[in-house]
């Protein structure tokens, strides 16, 4: 094997599972938008983007994208005028619904004990 950085001791020690998701998610939004498509079922463009403080159209645009393009978001476009967009889960995403849920408790539990969390269902 020639040598290169792909083929060192630490290379090649890397979770290669935990380095994709990394890969997957690990853009600054995508987590919350993923979150809020999973609460909300559907969302629109505009919707993310007010829930989003501080994001800009183009970072959510292409977040968006990208999530689209690893399959977890579905976009819908309505032949409206003006057009309408609108983004959810695709059966994949849902199976990801239950990692977010995990990271909101353990992050509830470990970071933010006092925080009210105004998504819990009481089912």
């Amino acid at each position: 094997m020639a040598d290169n950085k792909f083929n060192s001791e630490q290379a090649l020690a890397r979770c290669e599972p935990m380095s994709k998701l990394q890969a997957v998610i690990g853009g600054k939004w995508k987590i919350l938008i993923l979150w809020y498509v999973a609460h909300y079922k559907v969302q629109r463009f505009g919707e993310l983007k007010r829930r989003l403080a501080g994001i800009t159209q183009s970072t959510l645009t292409k977040q968006l994208r990208e999530l689209e393009a690893d399959g977890f978001l579905h976009r819908e476009i309505y032949q409206e005028i003006p057009p309408r967009v609108e983004y959810s889960l695709t059966e994949f995403g849902q199976s990801f619904v239950p990692v977010l849920e995990a990271m909101l408790s353990w992050s509830e539990k470990q970071l933010c004990p006092d925080f009210v969390n105004p998504y819990q269902s009481d089912n």
